[in-house]
């Protein structure tokens, strides 16, 4: 595909810097759909001049179509647009969730239906036209190497995720991504109740080396009361935590599951004995009868 007609779906963080990049990579972007006032911003200002239209005419105007929408409204969404698509239409979507099955009503009419995941956290900004990242891509064999090509032209690295193992795949993501920006915003917190003004210059160079060691060496990387096996320390943290701040309780319990799930970790990987585990154990039952 040298030269697509692009028309986007969602003109949400992602749809609109997937479309910029397209753009970029020389292809036209001829429509584009936008509800909320952000993201007729987002249209304005990444797709300068590019028509903002309801989705059914965005498709009818496109070869290659991106949905960008949330996961659980995808479905409902392939399902509307399904009398508007045409044989032989490529039409992605963005979710990590989903492979092709959730685009079924459009396959049935002939559009050639992928999945097209960024794993990046996006700004809706021109901060993430420069920034690269891998796709994780599901698509029927015959449009693989048409499919690969498009993620190379948006800045991204092809990985290749069966159908079966979306779930996990993003799940995974999800994991990684998601719940540390609440427990780096939970460390933050604690900070700044002993009266640290600047808490991200704090934890900044903490969390770069270990995520950086973390992804070099595994569970090698691990540093800590737990891996120590500091059984007394963990007790500390949980009383001095349900105090310093107002949602306390809900700092300790994520301490107290993540402190479980790394015990588990540093006892099969040999940084623990089973005494140390039990103690550890023992530490995280009291805190959490606070």
């Amino acid at each position: 595909m040298s030269r697509a007609r692009v028309g986007i779906v969602g003109a949400g963080r992602v749809g609109a810097v997937l479309g910029a990049r397209l753009r970029a990579a020389g292809h036209d972007v001829v429509a584009v759909s936008a509800r909320s006032e952000a993201s007729l911003l987002r249209a304005r200002t990444l797709l300068h001049g590019v028509p903002v239209l309801d989705p059914a005419e965005v498709v009818r105007r496109s070869d290659l179509v991106l949905l960008a929408v949330p996961d659980d409204s995808l479905e409902q969404l392939a399902a509307e647009l399904a009398p508007h698509v045409h044989e032989g239409q490529l039409v992605l979507h963005t979710s990590g969730r989903h492979g092709r099955a959730v685009l079924a009503s459009l396959a049935d009419r002939g559009a050639r239906t992928v999945a097209f995941h960024p794993a990046m956290t996006f700004t809706g900004s021109d901060v993430d036209l420069d920034r690269t990242c891998v796709m994780g891509l599901t698509a029927a064999d015959e449009d693989r190497p048409e499919v690969e090509a498009l993620a190379l032209a948006v800045g991204g690295t092809p990985v290749w995720v069966d159908e079966a193992d979306r779930v996990v795949y993003h799940a995974a993501l999800a994991h990684g991504a998601n719940h540390v920006v609440t427990v780096v915003n939970q460390a933050m917190d604690l900070l700044r109740s002993i009266g640290v003004a600047d808490p991200s210059a704090v934890l900044e160079p903490l969390l770069r080396a270990s995520v950086t060691n973390t992804l070099a060496y595994g569970d090698a990387a691990l540093t800590g009361p737990v891996a120590r096996g500091d059984a007394r320390t963990v007790e500390a943290h949980l009383d001095a935590i349900h105090t310093a701040v107002d949602d306390g309780g809900e700092i300790a319990a994520t301490y107290t599951a993540l402190s479980a799930a790394t015990i588990e970790r540093a006892l099969r990987d040999a940084r623990i004995d089973e005494h140390a585990a039990a103690s550890l154990r023992d530490s995280l039952s009291e805190g959490a009868e606070r």
